[in-house]
Protein backbone atom coordinates (compact mmCIF):
# COMPACT_ATOMS: atom_id res chain seq x y z
CA UNK A 1 0.00 0.00 0.00
CA UNK A 2 2.82 2.33 1.06
CA UNK A 3 4.77 1.87 -2.27
CA UNK A 4 1.54 2.24 -4.11
CA UNK A 5 0.78 5.72 -2.61
CA UNK A 6 4.58 6.90 -3.31
CA UNK A 7 4.21 6.15 -6.66
CA UNK A 8 0.54 8.01 -6.88
CA UNK A 9 2.42 10.45 -4.76
CA UNK A 10 5.66 10.47 -7.69
CA UNK A 11 3.73 11.06 -10.48
CA UNK A 12 1.22 14.32 -9.10
CA UNK A 13 4.46 15.66 -7.89
CA UNK A 14 6.34 15.19 -11.40
CA UNK A 15 2.63 16.30 -13.17
CA UNK A 16 2.74 19.67 -10.82
CA UNK A 17 5.93 20.60 -12.14
CA UNK A 18 5.11 20.23 -15.58
CA UNK A 19 1.77 21.91 -15.08
CA UNK A 20 3.61 25.00 -13.44
CA UNK A 21 6.06 24.99 -15.90
CA UNK A 22 3.60 25.99 -18.58
CA UNK A 23 1.37 28.21 -16.88
CA UNK A 24 5.20 29.79 -15.80
CA UNK A 25 5.85 29.90 -19.64
CA UNK A 26 2.22 31.72 -20.26
CA UNK A 27 3.00 34.42 -17.71
CA UNK A 28 6.36 35.07 -18.83
CA UNK A 29 5.06 35.22 -22.83
CA UNK A 30 1.99 37.54 -22.19
CA UNK A 31 4.47 39.88 -19.52
CA UNK A 32 7.09 40.16 -22.45
CA UNK A 33 5.35 40.17 -25.83
CA UNK A 34 1.76 41.84 -24.50
CA UNK A 35 0.00 40.71 -26.95
CA UNK A 36 -2.51 42.34 -25.57
CA UNK A 37 -3.37 46.12 -24.69
CA UNK A 38 -2.45 46.64 -21.02
CA UNK A 39 -1.61 50.28 -20.89
CA UNK A 40 -4.59 51.06 -18.35
CA UNK A 41 -2.78 49.19 -15.67
CA UNK A 42 0.24 50.20 -13.22
CA UNK A 43 3.28 47.97 -13.16
CA UNK A 44 1.77 46.09 -10.09
CA UNK A 45 -1.53 45.88 -11.17
CA UNK A 46 -0.38 43.92 -14.34
CA UNK A 47 1.56 41.57 -13.21
CA UNK A 48 -1.54 40.36 -11.03
CA UNK A 49 -3.97 40.70 -14.16
CA UNK A 50 -1.19 39.26 -16.07
CA UNK A 51 -0.52 36.18 -13.36
CA UNK A 52 -4.37 35.65 -13.67
CA UNK A 53 -3.68 34.13 -17.37
CA UNK A 54 -1.18 31.51 -15.63
CA UNK A 55 -3.57 30.59 -12.95
CA UNK A 56 -6.78 30.16 -14.94
CA UNK A 57 -4.62 27.96 -17.30
CA UNK A 58 -3.37 25.75 -14.05
CA UNK A 59 -6.54 25.71 -12.91
CA UNK A 60 -7.85 23.91 -15.94
CA UNK A 61 -4.77 22.20 -16.74
CA UNK A 62 -5.01 20.33 -13.17
CA UNK A 63 -8.47 20.26 -14.03
CA UNK A 64 -8.29 17.85 -16.65
CA UNK A 65 -5.07 16.20 -16.35
CA UNK A 66 -5.36 15.10 -12.82
CA UNK A 67 -8.89 15.40 -10.88
CA UNK A 68 -11.19 14.35 -14.28
CA UNK A 69 -9.07 10.81 -14.46
CA UNK A 70 -9.69 10.01 -11.13
CA UNK A 71 -13.38 10.90 -11.70
CA UNK A 72 -13.83 8.80 -15.27
CA UNK A 73 -10.91 6.44 -14.24
CA UNK A 74 -12.50 2.75 -15.95
CA UNK A 75 -10.75 0.55 -13.61
CA UNK A 76 -8.42 0.47 -10.57
CA UNK A 77 -5.29 -1.40 -11.52
CA UNK A 78 -3.04 -0.98 -8.96
CA UNK A 79 -3.72 2.29 -8.76
CA UNK A 80 -2.84 3.87 -12.15
CA UNK A 81 -4.85 7.17 -13.19
CA UNK A 82 -6.47 6.59 -15.89
CA UNK A 83 -6.15 9.62 -18.87
CA UNK A 84 -7.68 10.82 -21.44
CA UNK A 85 -7.22 10.59 -25.02
CA UNK A 86 -4.63 12.76 -25.51
CA UNK A 87 -6.09 14.63 -28.32
CA UNK A 88 -9.60 15.02 -26.62
CA UNK A 89 -7.42 16.37 -23.44
CA UNK A 90 -6.04 18.92 -25.41
CA UNK A 91 -9.27 20.12 -27.58
CA UNK A 92 -10.83 20.30 -24.29
CA UNK A 93 -8.31 22.28 -22.43
CA UNK A 94 -7.95 24.37 -25.51
CA UNK A 95 -11.61 24.88 -25.66
CA UNK A 96 -11.66 26.16 -21.65
CA UNK A 97 -8.51 28.36 -21.79
CA UNK A 98 -10.08 30.15 -25.06
CA UNK A 99 -13.10 30.74 -23.47
CA UNK A 100 -12.08 31.62 -20.06
CA UNK A 101 -9.13 33.92 -21.38
CA UNK A 102 -11.73 35.98 -23.62
CA UNK A 103 -14.18 36.23 -20.54
CA UNK A 104 -10.94 37.29 -18.05
CA UNK A 105 -9.88 40.01 -20.67
CA UNK A 106 -13.58 41.33 -21.11
CA UNK A 107 -15.30 41.53 -17.54
CA UNK A 108 -11.88 41.69 -15.79
CA UNK A 109 -9.18 43.40 -17.45
CA UNK A 110 -12.43 45.33 -19.23
CA UNK A 111 -10.81 45.22 -22.73
CA UNK A 112 -12.66 45.06 -25.87
CA UNK A 113 -12.43 42.04 -27.20
CA UNK A 114 -11.69 42.24 -31.04
CA UNK A 115 -11.33 39.45 -33.45
CA UNK A 116 -7.70 39.90 -33.83
CA UNK A 117 -7.96 39.94 -29.72
CA UNK A 118 -9.47 36.40 -30.02
CA UNK A 119 -7.53 35.21 -32.63
CA UNK A 120 -4.07 35.84 -30.32
CA UNK A 121 -5.71 34.33 -27.27
CA UNK A 122 -6.74 30.88 -29.40
CA UNK A 123 -2.94 30.87 -30.20
CA UNK A 124 -1.27 31.53 -26.54
CA UNK A 125 -3.84 29.12 -25.28
CA UNK A 126 -3.15 26.12 -28.08
CA UNK A 127 0.47 26.62 -27.15
CA UNK A 128 -0.49 24.78 -23.85
CA UNK A 129 -1.99 21.68 -25.54
CA UNK A 130 1.01 21.86 -27.79
CA UNK A 131 3.35 21.97 -24.92
CA UNK A 132 1.35 19.00 -22.92
CA UNK A 133 1.69 16.90 -25.82
CA UNK A 134 5.52 16.87 -26.24
CA UNK A 135 5.61 16.48 -22.83
CA UNK A 136 3.55 13.01 -22.89
CA UNK A 137 5.53 11.69 -25.88
CA UNK A 138 8.95 12.45 -24.19
CA UNK A 139 7.81 10.83 -21.11
CA UNK A 140 6.71 7.88 -23.44
CA UNK A 141 10.21 7.80 -25.57
CA UNK A 142 11.68 7.77 -21.91
CA UNK A 143 9.85 4.91 -20.64
CA UNK A 144 10.05 2.80 -24.03
CA UNK A 145 14.00 3.63 -23.99
CA UNK A 146 14.22 2.47 -20.33
CA UNK A 147 12.28 -0.75 -21.18
CA UNK A 148 14.46 -1.31 -24.16
CA UNK A 149 17.42 -1.01 -22.17
CA UNK A 150 16.63 -3.51 -19.42
CA UNK A 151 15.55 -5.77 -22.20
CA UNK A 152 18.45 -5.58 -23.90
CA UNK A 153 20.74 -5.66 -20.14
CA UNK A 154 18.51 -9.17 -19.79
CA UNK A 155 19.17 -10.15 -23.03
CA UNK A 156 23.14 -9.66 -22.51
CA UNK A 157 23.36 -11.25 -19.31
CA UNK A 158 22.01 -14.30 -21.12
CA UNK A 159 24.15 -14.46 -23.96
CA UNK A 160 27.14 -13.85 -21.31
CA UNK A 161 26.07 -17.00 -19.19
CA UNK A 162 25.36 -18.54 -22.98
CA UNK A 163 28.93 -17.80 -23.94
CA UNK A 164 30.75 -18.33 -20.80
CA UNK A 165 29.15 -22.02 -20.92
CA UNK A 166 30.50 -22.39 -24.22
CA UNK A 167 33.88 -21.24 -23.34
CA UNK A 168 34.35 -24.39 -21.34
CA UNK A 169 34.05 -26.33 -24.09
CA UNK A 170 35.88 -28.26 -26.83
CA UNK A 171 34.89 -28.16 -30.42
CA UNK A 172 36.10 -30.73 -32.78
CA UNK A 173 37.38 -29.56 -35.98
CA UNK A 174 36.34 -32.12 -38.93
CA UNK A 175 38.50 -32.55 -41.80
CA UNK A 176 37.13 -33.43 -45.43
CA UNK A 177 39.77 -35.79 -45.47
CA UNK A 178 38.71 -38.12 -43.12
CA UNK A 179 41.52 -37.69 -40.67
CA UNK A 180 43.83 -34.74 -39.18
CA UNK A 181 40.71 -33.70 -37.26
CA UNK A 182 41.70 -30.63 -34.42
CA UNK A 183 40.12 -30.47 -31.34
CA UNK A 184 40.43 -26.90 -29.92
CA UNK A 185 39.03 -25.75 -26.49
CA UNK A 186 36.52 -23.05 -27.83
CA UNK A 187 37.82 -20.38 -25.35
CA UNK A 188 41.40 -20.80 -27.17
CA UNK A 189 40.39 -20.30 -30.95
CA UNK A 190 41.29 -16.86 -31.59
CA UNK A 191 40.04 -16.71 -35.51
CA UNK A 192 39.35 -19.28 -39.06
CA UNK A 193 40.47 -18.32 -42.07
CA UNK A 194 40.37 -19.58 -45.38
CA UNK A 195 44.02 -20.27 -47.26
CA UNK A 196 42.68 -21.58 -50.78
CA UNK A 197 41.33 -25.70 -50.06
CA UNK A 198 42.38 -25.48 -46.37
CA UNK A 199 41.26 -23.21 -43.48
CA UNK A 200 43.98 -21.74 -40.95
CA UNK A 201 42.71 -22.36 -37.11
CA UNK A 202 44.37 -19.67 -35.10
CA UNK A 203 44.32 -20.52 -31.32
CA UNK A 204 46.05 -19.54 -28.04
CA UNK A 205 48.53 -22.20 -26.42
CA UNK A 206 49.85 -21.03 -23.25
CA UNK A 207 51.18 -17.73 -23.93
CA UNK A 208 52.17 -18.09 -28.08
CA UNK A 209 49.42 -17.82 -30.74
CA UNK A 210 49.77 -20.58 -32.99
CA UNK A 211 48.74 -21.85 -36.80
CA UNK A 212 47.15 -24.94 -37.56
CA UNK A 213 45.65 -26.27 -41.38
CA UNK A 214 42.64 -28.47 -41.90
CA UNK A 215 41.23 -29.14 -45.04
CA UNK A 216 37.87 -27.92 -45.17
CA UNK A 217 36.22 -25.36 -46.29
CA UNK A 218 34.97 -22.48 -44.16
CA UNK A 219 31.20 -22.65 -44.91
CA UNK A 220 31.85 -26.12 -43.34
CA UNK A 221 33.05 -24.75 -40.28
CA UNK A 222 30.96 -22.16 -40.08
CA UNK A 223 28.14 -24.94 -39.24
CA UNK A 224 30.37 -26.61 -36.96
CA UNK A 225 31.15 -23.18 -34.73
CA UNK A 226 27.35 -22.22 -35.19
CA UNK A 227 26.57 -23.31 -31.90
CA UNK A 228 29.11 -21.43 -30.29
CA UNK A 229 27.49 -17.54 -29.79
CA UNK A 230 30.78 -16.67 -29.87
CA UNK A 231 31.52 -16.99 -33.31
CA UNK A 232 30.78 -14.37 -35.96
CA UNK A 233 31.65 -14.37 -39.35
CA UNK A 234 33.29 -10.90 -40.40
CA UNK A 235 34.26 -11.37 -43.74
CA UNK A 236 33.96 -14.18 -46.22
CA UNK A 237 37.47 -15.53 -45.82
CA UNK A 238 37.49 -14.87 -41.77
CA UNK A 239 34.94 -16.06 -38.65
CA UNK A 240 36.26 -14.41 -35.29
CA UNK A 241 35.68 -15.31 -31.79
CA UNK A 242 34.40 -11.82 -30.34
CA UNK A 243 36.24 -12.26 -26.92
CA UNK A 244 39.75 -12.24 -28.70
CA UNK A 245 38.25 -8.42 -30.32
CA UNK A 246 40.09 -5.64 -29.37
CA UNK A 247 39.13 -3.33 -31.70
CA UNK A 248 36.98 -2.02 -34.54
CA UNK A 249 38.98 0.07 -36.79
CA UNK A 250 37.97 2.29 -40.02
CA UNK A 251 40.22 3.78 -42.30
CA UNK A 252 39.38 5.61 -45.35
CA UNK A 253 35.93 3.91 -46.00
CA UNK A 254 37.19 -0.05 -44.80
CA UNK A 255 37.31 -1.46 -41.72
CA UNK A 256 39.64 -4.46 -39.86
CA UNK A 257 39.47 -5.88 -36.54
CA UNK A 258 42.46 -5.66 -33.97
CA UNK A 259 42.60 -9.00 -32.10
CA UNK A 260 44.23 -9.80 -28.58
CA UNK A 261 47.68 -11.21 -28.83
CA UNK A 262 47.62 -10.96 -32.96
CA UNK A 263 49.43 -8.15 -34.54
CA UNK A 264 48.03 -8.13 -38.02
CA UNK A 265 44.33 -6.91 -38.44
CA UNK A 266 41.34 -9.08 -39.61
CA UNK A 267 39.44 -7.50 -42.70
CA UNK A 268 35.73 -6.77 -42.50
CA UNK A 269 33.71 -6.33 -45.14
CA UNK A 270 30.27 -4.48 -45.22
CA UNK A 271 28.29 -7.54 -45.64
CA UNK A 272 29.04 -8.42 -42.08
CA UNK A 273 29.75 -5.29 -40.78
CA UNK A 274 26.23 -4.08 -39.07
CA UNK A 275 25.76 -7.60 -37.98
CA UNK A 276 29.26 -7.40 -36.13
CA UNK A 277 28.45 -4.04 -34.52
CA UNK A 278 25.13 -4.93 -33.03
CA UNK A 279 27.00 -7.99 -31.69
CA UNK A 280 30.24 -5.79 -30.79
Amino acid sequence: MNSKSNRLVQILNRELRVLLAICFGVFLFILFFQPFPLAKFDFNNSLLFIAGFAGIAFIFIFLIRIILPWIIRKNDREGEITTLNPYLEGFIILVLCTVAFAFYLRYVGTIHTSFYIIFKVILICSAIPVALRIYDVNKGLIRQNESLVAERKSIQKQIEKHGEENLNKSIEFISESGTGNISLPVAEVVFIQSADNYVALVYVEGEKIKKSLLRNTLKNIEHQVKPYSNFIRCHRTCIVNMHYIEKLNRNYGSYSLSMKGYDDKIPVSRQYLLKLREAL
